[in-house]
């Protein structure tokens, strides 16, 4: 005699990240421009309105999208900051290789994800809130090691800048994950030191004539 079984219902939160994670393995796979409310539910082999019950829009998918993209890629680096020493050639290296390698994670995805976002008004915002929250992150555990502990708004928004032409790059393949690792690196550490006093003649060991 067959045994019947029952499919367990999932509860909100569990429905929420299986449609998210299917969003990420569509886009994945057919990119961006494929990734419509009804081909997630499709994909995910649930109607229509359990996704719009979620999402509601399409900018509200992508935006619940940059929002997971950005939670992983803290956590990432909020794990490695809790563990690694506090020098600043270790916490520029953790910042450096976290971003990097969340940008890698997800591949050829985020770079269509923010093309997006950028289409609107509403979305630019969201990711610059979470682009602001990133630098203030940055400025807090860098500029313990700064001169006169301060580092400049520009500079780090300067830092963001190289951080995504890097990761960009190498997931590309125009650079390899190393390279663009260890020149975000080397980019932080400059900024973190600049305005530092060069030492005198006499600090470099140098005799008058």
């Amino acid at each position: 005699m067959a045994m019947t079984q029952t499919r367990r219902r999932l509860s909100r939160e569990e429905r929420y990240r299986q449609l998210v994670e299917t969003a990420w393995q569509l886009i994945g796979e057919e990119g961006t421009e494929a990734l419509t409310l009804g081909r997630l539910a499709e994909r995910s082999g649930v109607t229509k309105p359990v996704v719009y019950d979620h999402f509601e829009t399409r900018l509200g998918l992508l935006a619940a999208l940059y929002k997971d993209y950005d939670a992983r890629q803290n956590a990432l680096m909020d794990q490695a900051l809790r563990t690694c020493a506090p020098t600043l050639a270790e916490v520029s290296r953790v910042i450096a290789s976290s971003y990097v390698r969340c940008v890698m994670r997800q591949g050829r995805e985020i770079p269509g994800i923010i093309a997006a976002l950028a289409g609107s008004p509403q979305l630019e915002e969201i990711k610059r809130e979470y682009e602001s929250a990133f630098i203030e992150k940055c400025r807090c555990v860098l500029s313990p090691y700064a001169p006169g502990h301060k580092i400049s708004t520009a500079s780090l928004w300067g830092m963001l800048g190289a951080a995504n032409g890097l990761s960009y790059a190498a997931a590309q393949g125009e650079i390899s994950t190393a390279q663009a690792e260890d020149e975000l690196r080397t980019l932080i550490v400059a900024m973190v030191e600049r305005g530092r006093k060069p030492a005198s003649g006499k600090d470099r060991g140098e005799k008058g004539g």
